[in-house]
């Protein structure tokens, strides 16, 4: 099979000759500004707590979506980004509204795949990794169906590749990651595992580096139980300076990795027995705090410095807290504390420094989507399509419990004191400002 190009489907509205916001980019990747979920202070201001779609309650626009999407919006001078695809995975697609009216001022095809691999599973969809924006340049990823940069203007296609080889087996999940001149990429597939950076304005390989992990998933034929399916992971990287030197932390099946982001060499590892790694690490004061993602499920804090290299499981594993973590939402770190809502729908506060548990409480859902925060409050979006906003804190304090008509596995963003939630067919602008 060799999958064609496209572009189909170009359906485009002038722009306005004053875009909201045009010189900025209040959330330029999925999560957000700083890359942690953190609203910046000038988005937040009158951002709503409260929303009904019975009464209208500050739901400024209701906008019907073609295909399916578990990718997260981002917003940029004025424009809301967002990819889909069909349900067969045939055809896959960007989507770009004017962020204050949601006229489409772009909703084309970019890849259409003969025979694409089924996803073998009802979580996951063939739009699943988020855009990242700059201010000349939108980087759209589908894993290995293809990951192109397009102009922001007119959406049209500046470079594309679609010979970066894996077999996700159930579809792409994780999201680029911007280092400088480098696009950074994950692919951790059931053939093959590797981290890759392209150059970002050209597309061409600036360098790979393969897993090193030892899966220890042979049968007795010396095959992958389960056709490698215990290989898979879906987690995006973060980016920090350890040292002098930014490095790439990478969660994947069976292990985790500090890579050199210049270089992709890799500096260190810690192993752990999960799958299916699908959160960010955070940042906390000089640590790395790293979910391993399906199985035992655990949240361990290691330390980073210059020491932090080799294997480092006996030797820089500050805590590890090995039950009641969350699933496929990120965890959110705010002044010291971790926050995670489990796929259960229970709702952890920790200590980021010990690990100690503060307080825990059941909300009502199932939760995919990773939670923001602003003006001291936390949102939780459900796939059961409830929004609970939680009050940041050493007590649990419910502020608000808001409905919409359909479920959410695409994480909130914000810009300009409007909400954006992608539902499972419309996205939603929630505003007092219609």
């Amino acid at each position: 099979m060799r999958p064609c190009f496209a572009l189909l489907l170009c359906c485009w509205i002038p722009a306005a000759p004053q875009l909201l916001g045009a010189d900025r980019l209040p959330w330029p990747d999925k999560a957000g500004p700083t890359h942690d979920g953190h609203v910046a202070a000038e988005d937040a201001a009158g951002l709503p707590v409260h929303w009904d779609e019975q009464t209208s309650q500050n739901i400024a626009l209701k906008i019907p979506l073609e295909g399916h999407g578990n990718s997260t919006p981002v917003i940029g001078q004025g424009r809301v980004w967002f990819t889909a695809a069909d349900a067969e995975g045939t055809k896959q697609s960007i989507y770009c509204l004017d962020e204050q009216t949601g006229a489409v001022l772009h909703h084309r095809v970019l890849f259409e795949n003969e025979t694409p691999e089924p996803l073998n599973n009802k979580v996951n969809t063939y739009a699943s990794p988020s855009c990242v924006l700059e201010p000349d340049a939108v980087y759209v990823h589908f894993g290995s169906y293809g990951t192109a940069k397009l102009n922001p203007e007119t959406a049209e296609v500046i470079w594309q590749r679609r010979d970066i080889s894996c077999r996700h087996f159930r579809g792409p999940g994780s999201s680029p990651e911007i280092y400088q001149n480098l696009l950074i990429l994950t692919f951790d597939g059931i053939d093959q595992q590797f981290v890759t950076a392209l150059d970002k304005n050209t597309g061409k390989s600036v360098w790979r580096t393969n897993r090193s992990t030892d899966y220890e998933d042979l049968d007795q034929d010396g095959q992958p139980r389960g056709e490698g399916d215990y290989r898979k992971a879906y987690s995006t990287p973060a980016l920090v300076e350890v040292a002098g030197h930014t490095q790439v932390l990478s969660t994947g099946s069976r292990a985790a990795f500090g890579y050199d982001a210049l270089t992709g060499k890799e500096i260190w590892t810690l192993t752990h027995d999960d799958f299916n790694a699908a959160c960010r690490p955070l940042i906390f004061d000089g640590h790395a705090i790293v979910h391993t993602g399906s199985g035992r499920s655990n949240l361990v804090s290691v330390k980073l410095d210059e020491t932090t290299q080799g294997n480092i499981d006996k030797t820089h594993v500050v805590w590890n807290r090995e039950k009641g973590n969350s699933d496929m939402s990120s965890p959110i770190l705010i002044d010291g504390r971790i926050y995670l809502v489990a796929g259960n729908g229970v709702l952890v506060c920790l200590d980021a420094k010990t690990g100690e548990e503060i307080w825990k409480e059941r909300i009502k859902g199932t939760f995919v989507a990773s939670p923001i925060t602003a003006n001291g409050l936390i949102y939780f979006a459900s796939e059961e399509g409830q929004t609970f906003v939680i009050r940041a804190g050493d007590k649990f304090q419910e502020v608000a419990k808001n409905v919409l008509g359909e479920g959410m596995r695409s994480s909130p963003v914000a810009a300009n004191g409007a909400l954006w939630l992608r539902t499972f067919g419309h996205i939603y602008k929630i505003s007092s400002h219609k």
